[in-house]
């Protein structure tokens, strides 16, 4: 009996895996509504009381929303502490520095710009490779200081993707997820116009390529 609960569970999830992905290439025929809601399906919020820190996701050429919102959270007494990942990613020329930094550097800039003090701003360790990897160092690190609730900061298309994945690696560990991110049409898409653009497809359609894959291989 108890060994049937576990199949149960997974049998359920890939239920509700299939009727999410049939809604949604069902909803991409019906344009431009049908793109709305295909674009909205992405983008999830979920709210979590007195977290202990803000972890801002590796966001490359996005940075600047992800960080103008993790500042606005700060600003609002949310979490003491801003953490921010390290994508391994290299932008702009800095002047100052006489060198291109790295995104998190410059996300780390954006946010002291904003009002956050340096010393509320630190890194996790690591290389967060993609998503999955930078959940899994998010979920050490929280683990290693005792972090009970993370509010999570990414881009609106990015969130139910990025939710889940730190959702599924914290598992088990007892740490409260919540995630919250900046409304899409600033560095990304609008819902209503993502459809016309390549760009557009590449990161709303992308979205849904990259969910097939790390619901298949997590």
């Amino acid at each position: 009996m108890h060994a049937s609960a576990p199949r149960t569970s997974a049998s359920k999830k890939a239920t509700h895996r299939r009727r999410f992905l049939v809604i949604a290439v069902a909803l991409f025929g019906f344009a431009p509504l049908g793109a709305w809601l295909a674009a909205r399906l992405l983008v999830v919020k979920a709210d979590i009381a007195a977290p202990d820190v803000i972890v801002v996701l590796s966001g490359s050429s996005t940075y600047v929303e992800r960080a103008s919102r993790a500042a606005n959270l700060y600003s609002e007494g949310r979490a003491p502490l801003i953490l921010l990942t390290d994508d391994g990613l290299i932008g702009g020329w800095d002047h100052r520095e006489d060198r291109n930094l790295h995104y998190y550097e410059m996300t780390a800039q954006r946010l002291q710009q904003l009002g956050v003090p340096k010393d509320r701003i630190q890194v996790i360790p690591g290389l967060a490779s993609g998503t999955y990897e930078e959940t899994l160092l998010i979920r050490d690190y929280a683990t290693s200081h005792n972090l009970k609730r993370i509010l999570i900061v990414t881009s609106a298309y990015h969130s139910r993707r990025a939710l889940w994945s730190i959702r599924h690696a914290c598992e088990g560990s007892g740490i409260e997820i919540g995630i919250d991110s900046p409304a899409p049409g600033w560095q990304t898409p609008t819902l209503w116009r993502w459809w016309t653009k390549r760009w557009g497809w590449k990161v709303v359609g992308g979205e849904y390529v990259k969910m097939i894959y790390y619901w298949t291989k997590y």
